[in-house]
């Protein structure tokens, strides 16, 4: 397959990117006033919004990571989650910012809000790179969403298919015919 055939048409530059994460890290700085935050990426695709983010932001900070997944080398979601990677730390005196890449339908997203929120951290904020909002089929929404794109499979930015393409500075719709 010849991948680079694959992009359609670039959505959002590397640079929109950059200025919206921006605005993001002052928000957060803002929400917070210098109180520590832990700040979760989902992986996969979040991994380089998270870092981008995190060096906008001048509030403390500490890192984690938890995955799941729903997708399964597909341009759907099965709408069955996994939690392949969960925290090893009490939350309970932590204000939580959770980094996500992109809300569609809000399965995985909702599925790692509940399980967070029922270990009692100090505060609960969800910012989103891209949310989808004609998708959504559960009941979540972020507290900050940096772009809204349309009902369209999107790739680059830590957005992948099938692994490919997380390494894109910006975010394309994907040629979804012949996969």
């Amino acid at each position: 397959m010849d991948f680079n055939n694959k992009i359609k048409r670039i959505l959002i530059s590397e640079q929109e990117i950059k200025q919206n994460i921006a605005k993001a890290g002052r928000y957060i700085d803002s929400l917070y006033d210098n109180n520590p935050i832990l700040l979760i990426g989902i992986l996969k695709g979040s991994f380089i919004f998270l870092a981008d983010l995190a060096r906008t932001v001048t509030v403390p900070c500490e890192i984690e990571f938890m995955s799941a997944e729903s997708y399964y080398n597909n341009t759907e979601s099965s709408g069955k989650i996994n939690i392949t990677l969960d925290l090893n730390q009490d939350i309970s005196g932590y204000h939580v910012v959770i980094a996500e890449d992109i809300i569609d339908t809000g399965h995985t997203l909702k599925a790692i809000a509940d399980i967070l929120k029922a270990r009692n951290p100090l505060s609960f904020t969800i910012i989103t790179l891209l949310d989808k909002p004609e998708r959504r089929t559960v009941d979540i929404n972020a507290d900050l969403s940096l772009f809204t794109v349309p009902n369209m499979f999107v790739v680059g930015y830590g957005l992948d298919y099938s692994g490919y393409y997380r390494n894109l500075p910006y975010i394309a719709e994907l040629d979804c015919s012949n996969l």
